[in-house]
This record gives C-alpha cells, structure tokens and sequence, in this order.
C-alpha cells in the first residue's frame, strides 16, 4: 500500500506528518510527504527516512518576510492551490490515499488530486478550533473580522465558511474547471470533509460531543526523538539548577531582540538561568553573562525534561511536547491556534497564559511566577502521566484498515 502525506506550513504541520509516516512505514505501507522544500524539512524527513516531495516556495520565507497585504490573499490562495496539486498530482500516481493538513489552499489542491484520482483522502487538524462546533467559535480569516457583537457560534461558523468562500474560493474553483473538475459551493466543508481527523491528545485538546461532524480523535502524532543532546548544553545544564526555556519556535517576533531582553530579565528576576532557542525569530542574548546559553534546533524531548518551565508561542506540538515532559508551561500566543492551547495550559492548571503576544517584563515576570510554583509542578507532572503517545499508530491502522475496505476484492 502507498501513501502521500500533503502539507504546506511551518515545523509544527509537518514534524506530525513525519511521526505518521514512521509508523504508516512501521505497518507495511510506502509514503512520501509532499512538503515545503525548507532545508530544516527536508532534514527532518530524511533523518527518518522518508521521501520529500518539496511543494511551492520555502514557507521560512513566507513567515519571516514582508507581512502580505489581505486583499492579496486570494491571488496567493490560487497560486497556493496550483502549486501543490502539481506536486501532489506527480507523487500521487499508484497511491491509495492523501492524508493532508496545512494552509488550506494547499488541502484543497490535494484534495482535488485525490478526487482526480479517485482513492482514499483524509483532512487532519491539529487543533480542535479549526472544525466547526457550536462549542467554539472559529478563527477569523485575514481581513475578514468579525462584528463585535456577534457572539453565538454557529453564526460566526456561518460567517466563517462565506469567508472561506470569499478568499479561497474562486482560485480554487478556477483551478478545479481547468482540471475538469466541478466547482464547489462550499470550500471549508469541502475541504474538512464530514468525517475529519482531529491529530490532538484528548486531555489536551478534547473534542466536544455533540456536534455537526463525525471527527475522529486519534492523539497527537508524536514523532518519537533519540538524539542526544548537545554536549554543551549538558554542561549547561549540569551545572546549575533547571534553567527556563524561552523559544518561539517559527514565530517571527518582529521585536525579536526586544523579547529576547524581556524574557532573559523575566527568567533573572525569578532567580532562575535561561536557554534561549533561536527559532525562526532568531532570538539570541543579550550580555555575556554565564548564566544563558542559546540553542539552535535540538531535541525538545529531552530537554523539556530537564527545565523549570517553558516558556514559549503555543505551537499545538511544543505544547504537547511540553506537557508530555511535565514541565510548567508559559504560553504567549501569537496567532490562530496558539490563544487556545494558552487557555488549555492554564485550565488545566500546568502552566500560565499570557495576556496578549507582545510580553513585557512585569507581564511575563508574572506569568513566570505563577508557573513556577511547586502547586503549578505537581500539576504538570500529574497530567503528563496522562498524554498519550499512540496518536499516530492510532491514525496509521485507522487509514490502512480504511483503504483496504474500500479495495474491491481479489478474485479467487
């Protein structure tokens, strides 16, 4: 059996893809993951050894440059669209199934790949906020705000699908007659499908029932990490008390120098050392003083095990990472997703959440200080024993088992 993997995002959309592809290769399967061609993915990949198929532009350089003007952001969703259904379309040849999750526009050009095709496909979020629930209220698309007194649910979802319609779908239509597809009236439905999958660990990121789709919670796909850490680092490490991380994984920071000062007093003012990870905000120190040390991409697995808190953006995956070692957690969110597993962190009492993205030093400072409390550390390393780390088996088995009931029977 074979399988493509689609994607187009930052490290957070395709490090769980490469978890799955392990263990889809575990049970049997060949996969590709059809990917950003960003040097950091491709080693990703390649160090488990699977195949990367690279999509469109680096997405590096799409984050850290010129923020795009909203009224542009439909021409670059039917750029987005072709881009990947040209990719997908040359690597899905012989497949039985598209699993895809990412910028949406690049969901549906794969999508409509494996429609083309006519084999097995799966939409995957890696937060519950992104499907539709009366639970929540969705995200609102760029340029597309919504009306300040507009509070129920599901007419906010109503709004949100006219705006899926309005920016993504005349590109995506276009795209769909030119390949002698029909057009959809719907894009985000389309495009979700009734029955989603939803990659997030149920005491984490729990779907709440009832709702209007059939979504299939599977765990976070976790990619296990066996690399050592850096010898530096442990000496480090080894020479002090648990240090507090601070890193924002692919998060810009415009400001970045200015939050690399903040959040180094922060960890100072608590009595505590710091290791500063780069990250796409390229985060770095401020003095030379020995009591930080700044990193580049290494195993969080590990080193989360070793810190008082982690202070960082609110990435579905470094929180879950986060969680998983037990560690306290200050999440400042940015964007999208990252407001909501703030709000997880802290009802779940392992961590704080930051008002707002920019910190300050008296805000962060008082965030630092209630996640460092030995209350805040007990509840952490209670609700650690509690993260699942089978998601992505879950998920493999499920897509197999699927594809071969949908495979018409051998003749005897």
């Amino acid at each position: 059996m074979r399988v493509l993997l689609s994607t187009y995002g930052s490290r957070g959309d395709v490090q769980p893809m490469a978890g799955l592809a392990v263990q889809l290769r575990a049970l049997g399967a060949e996969v590709r993951v059809c990917a950003p061609p960003d040097k950091e993915f491709a080693k990703l990949l390649a160090g488990v050894g699977v195949e990367l198929v690279p999509a469109a532009e680096p997405v590096r350089t799409l984050v850290t440059g010129t923020t795009p003007l909203p009224e542009g952001l439909p021409q670059r969703a039917a750029a987005l669209v072709a881009a990947q259904y040209e990719a997908v379309a040359a690597a899905a040849e012989g497949c039985d199934a598209v699993v895809a999750t990412g910028l949406v526009p690049a969901v549906a050009g794969a999508q409509s790949v494996a429609e083309k095709l006519g084999i097995h496909f799966v939409y995957v979020s890696y937060f519950p906020t992104m499907l539709p629930s009366p639970h929540h209220a969705p995200h609102p698309l760029p340029g597309r705000p919504f009306p300040p007194d507009m509070t129920d649910n599901r007419a906010l979802w109503d709004l949100n699908a006219l705006s899926y319609n309005a920016l993504f779908g005349p590109g995506l239509n276009a795209h769909r007659v030119s390949i002698g597809r029909p057009p959809v009236d719907d894009v985000r439905n389309h495009v979700f499908t009734d029955r989603p999958w939803l990659a997030a660990d149920p005491v984490l990121g729990p779907w709440r029932e009832p709702s209007d789709l059939d979504v299939v919670q599977t765990g976070a796909w976790i990619l296990p990490d066996e690399r050592p850490l850096p010898a530096e680092l442990m000496e480090f490490l080894d020479a002090g008390a648990p240090p507090v991380y601070v890193g924002f994984g692919s998060m810009p920071m415009r400001d970045s120098k200015g939050v690399a000062q903040v959040a180094i007093e922060a960890v100072r003012a608590q009595g505590r050392r710091a290791v500063v990870a780069q990250g796409w905000a390229d985060l770095g120190l401020t003095d030379d003083r020995d009591d930080c040390f700044v990193i580049g991409e290494v195993n969080q697995q590990a080193l989360f095990g070793r810190v008082a808190a982690v202070v960082h953006h609110g990435g579905a995956g470094t929180t879950t990472t986060a969680a998983r070692a037990g560690a306290p957690q200050v999440v400042v969110p940015q964007i999208v997703d990252q407001p909501y597993w703030a709000g997880r962190v802290a009802a779940l009492g392992i961590g704080a959440a930051h008002d707002g993205p920019t910190p300050t030093f008296e805000s962060l400072s008082a965030a630092l200080k209630a996640a460092l409390t030995p209350e805040t550390r007990a509840r952490a390393t209670a609700v650690a024993g509690t993260i699942r780390t089978d998601g992505a088996t879950v998920a493999a088995k499920l897509l197999l088992d699927a594809v071969s009931r949908e495979r018409p029977p051998v003749p005897a």
